[in-house]
């Protein structure tokens, strides 16, 4: 997916997409009322007509969109379904027929309920109407003294319109917040995991062919979360979808869809006021920086930290994997993790590294799931080891396209280091959680070691063990004791000898090897070695001598980073 030009027109269309899907006219609104038969029963104005419920008690939750007042036999065919209807009876008939056809008409065009003023036309309401509103599920009431219908008409619809503008506060709000995120420097990510946690359920963005572009949930840290993935796989159909606009024409009007999955609570219809403003936000960052590979990127990032800390089973990641197009087959999988040196340089750079780093890899022909995790600074990636290749192979052509991405994609800085890129263990679906999760590890210690086109992690153990011991104060103790007059010395000298001690230490004590490293006479370094061991009080052919200042050499790196 590579970069697209956008014209100031193409900018103002998306705006204007942007607005007409959020904005919500509450008058053609047919979902959105949130008082209900029961409510109304409660004001005041129904109150004074003492109502009495004959039928549909288990239905008086049921929200009323409007209320209407009419006396024509056919009023049905007049309304649109959702209406508290108020008569007195005038149209009902006076056969039982005619009345049994009253009510079916009204529960066919699903109205809300129906009250009946008596007086005028009944005593009491017939047991035709009765028991036909039973059979229908119709809530029927009758009032036992007269109320002035425009009153009951106006407290009703003052509820039902101050319910709607709850409903758009409380929408706004999200919205609100979901600008300031935008504000400080998140992405689509954010706005997303924002609001999932404003639903309280989980919510995927799909891109237009229905694949998964990101999946967030709530994070209630509740042991019932329902991973977001494998929520959208299952009730991606009954889910709430909304169009986030791509601001063109044809199949470039809809850049991607919203959609909410009912997992822990209903959806409610401030939800879908509140998905169909942000799909508004969404669709101008999305244009701005062509966040789709990003997101996708990211979704695969969150997918892999999920498995490497555990959060994913070995039973459910084959097939979330194979959601995110990952189908390794029944060979092993090999974890790799990348871990660029310094935040990247340029605004949109996770997005244009995502794309040239997909594109590289793609072209080595096996099974490769990218992700990145934009905050730790790396890139997590799965390979599946096809059984005509050794795992040496794959990994020299895996870090080859990873190094080559970077370079594409300009963050390979002159004088800075290269990205670290760390090879683990392949295995099966059971070993590569663990092994993606030892993999980021020991690309975080082998910050600092000589470059190389990859670091084997069954070989950084050490290294790893320093790098988690890099705050504790024995570890820094550790290293001023073995070395720490040497640094002194090194810290005023003119000709430093911690060169000449890890030059040493580098050849296992091969003077004439050391002697060739450093381009210096023999003399010289015997002269130098034996001012080391002067310095540092001790023997450097001891081999307990020398296994402690490996381990205080490499250790130093990590203390002086901590």
């Amino acid at each position: 997916m590579g970069p697209e030009a956008h014209t100031e027109a193409d900018t103002a269309n998306i705006t204007r997409t942007a607005h007409t899907a959020h904005t919500t006219d509450i008058t053609d609104v047919t979902d959105t009322a949130e008082i209900t038969v029961r409510r109304a029963l409660e004001l005041p104005a129904l109150r004074r007509g003492l109502p009495e419920v004959l039928a549909g008690q288990d239905r008086l939750d049921r929200p009323v969109r409007w209320v209407h007042a009419g006396e024509v036999p056919h009023i049905a065919s007049l309304l649109k379904g959702g209406e508290l209807l108020l008569t007195t009876g005038l149209g009902l008939g006076t056969r039982p027929a005619e009345q049994r056809a009253f009510i079916s008409d009204l529960a066919d065009r699903e109205i809300t309920a129906l009250v009946v003023e008596l007086g005028s036309r009944f005593a009491a309401l017939p047991s035709a109407m009765v028991d036909a509103a039973r059979a229908c599920g119709l809530p029927l009431i009758q009032l036992h003294r007269e109320v002035p219908y425009v009153a009951v008409t106006e407290e009703i619809h003052t509820e039902i319109v101050n319910s709607h503008y709850t409903l758009l506060r409380r929408a706004d709000d999200v919205v609100r917040r979901c600008t300031d995120v935008l504000l400080r420097g998140g992405g689509a990510p954010e706005v997303l995991r924002l609001l999932a946690r404003f639903t309280g359920n989980p919510l995927c963005l799909e891109a237009p062919d229905g694949s998964p572009l990101y999946a967030a949930g709530p994070d209630c840290g509740g042991p019932a979360d329902a991973d977001p993935l494998q929520a959208w796989e299952g009730l991606r159909a009954a889910g709430l979808r909304v169009e986030v606009p791509g601001g063109g024409h044809g199949p470039d009007a809809v850049r991607a869809h919203l959609v909410l999955l009912p997992v822990n609570t209903p959806l409610t219809p401030v939800h879908r006021i509140a998905a169909e403003r942000a799909a508004g936000l969404l669709a101008v960052v999305m244009l701005q920086s062509r966040q789709e590979e990003a997101l996708a990127a990211r979704g695969r990032g969150d997918f892999l930290a999920d498995l490497a800390e555990g959060r994913i089973t070995a039973a459910e990641a084959p097939g979330q994997a194979r959601l995110l197009g990952f189908r390794p087959g029944t060979g092993p999988v090999l974890p790799v993790v990348m871990r660029l040196p310094s935040a990247l340089p340029v605004p949109g750079g996770w997005a244009l590294l995502a794309q040239t780093l997909r594109e590289e890899l793609m072209a080595l022909g096996v099974p490769v799931l990218l992700g990145v995790r934009p905050v730790e600074g790396r890139v997590p990636v799965l390979v599946g080891l096809p059984e005509c290749r050794t795992r040496t192979d794959v990994a020299d052509r895996v870090a080859e396209a990873l190094h080559a991405g970077v370079l594409r994609a300009g963050l390979d800085r002159r004088g800075a280091r290269r990205p670290v890129v760390v090879v683990g263990t392949a295995g099966d679906w059971a070993a590569v959680g663990p092994g993606l999760r030892h993999a980021a590890e020991a690309a975080c210690a082998a910050q600092g070691l000589p470059d190389r086109p990859w670091h084997d992690a069954r070989r950084l153990d050490i290294e790893l063990l320093l790098w988690r011991m890099r705050e504790h104060q024995d570890l820094a103790e550790f290293v001023e004791r073995a070395i720490g007059p040497l640094l002194a010395h090194d810290r005023g000298a003119r000709q430093p000898l911690l060169p000449t001690l890890e030059a040493y230490l580098a050849s296992a004590g091969r003077k004439a090897e050391t002697a060739r490293t450093l381009n210096v006479n023999r003399q010289t370094l015997y002269d130098r070695l034996a001012r080391i061991a002067q310095l540092l009080g001790t023997d450097l052919d001891d081999p307990q001598t020398v296994l402690g200042l490996r381990l205080a050499l490499r250790a130093r790196r990590h203390t002086e980073r901590a």
